[in-house]
């Protein structure tokens, strides 16, 4: 089935942007897109991203990115420290330059996003793989799953929340609590039953047949039994790439579950 709604991201926005029901936008020549998707088989998740664009400007933004990712790939293994694949992912990005209408830009990895390890039915399972030096010393353990996943700009680097929320998620480890709204308590029917703990977007529950749910949505937020995720941003007039790939430490070898002969 699907993991969670697909990222459509375009330009300054880096992630958790896909359209809700109505919207109008249109791809331009210029625009660079994060297409972000996952899917699942009982719950086991794949997460995979790549970057897609029309203007060949954007070939070194893109370069780095991927070859980013690669390199955490690469560096992905059991007892590898987390902090040690953020350095190596950062000096490979930040060796590129992109040159966008006669200006130069330094690319620089989007130093608050993150790779993450993936449990059954959980998206992000408590492990966080950085993309710049600095991070934990946490190592990484046989059996895990993760996905590695790098973001480049030509902004500051930096991603803050913005824009109308289109992704929520039901909280992982939400235990029982009491909602005195009708419409929430029905929502929540409805989240359980279609999604679980995966990720689902306003378009899903237009899609099952919900009518006049945002009250009720905001509601769950407010308790803390969903969780919002609004679009990740930076600053205006820059421009992001992303690639994402999961993988599988096994004991004797490494196995990455979504490549394919394109990325």
């Amino acid at each position: 089935g699907i993991a969670f709604p697909t990222g459509c991201s375009i330009n300054h926005v880096a992630a958790h942007w896909t359209p809700n029901g109505g919207d109008k936008t249109v791809l331009q020549y210029d625009d660079i897109v994060k297409f972000d998707f996952g899917t699942h088989v009982n719950g086991r998740i794949i997460d995979c991203a790549f970057t897609h664009y029309f203007n060949p400007r954007y070939d070194p933004l893109a370069q780095a990115v991927k070859e980013a990712t690669n390199t955490g790939i690469k560096e992905a293994g059991i007892d590898v420290r987390l902090c040690d694949i953020g350095e190596a992912i950062q000096e490979v990005m930040e060796s590129y330059e992109v040159e966008i209408d006669g200006k130069v830009y330094p690319v620089k990895a989007i130093r608050n996003l993150n790779g993450h390890s993936i449990n059954p039915y959980q998206i992000h399972a408590g492990k966080s793989v950085p993309i710049v030096k600095g991070g934990e010393a946490t190592k990484m353990e046989e059996g895990e799953f993760y996905a590695i996943e790098t973001f480049g700009s030509t902004g500051k680097g930096v991603v803050h929340e913005d824009l109308e929320c289109s992704h929520y998620m039901k909280n992982f480890d939400a235990g029982h609590i009491p909602l005195r709204m009708a419409k929430a308590k029905e929502l929540l029917g409805v989240i359980d039953r279609n999604f679980g703990t995966l990720a689902f977007c306003r378009r899903y529950l237009d899609r099952l047949g919900c009518k006049q749910y945002l009250l009720g949505l905001k509601n769950l937020c407010d308790v803390g039994l969903v969780q919002a995720y609004p679009p990740l941003v930076d600053v205006k007039g820059s421009y992001t790439a992303q690639y994402e790939h999961t993988l599988v430490l096994r004991p004797t070898r490494k196995e990455v579950l979504s490549r394919g002969d394109d990325y």
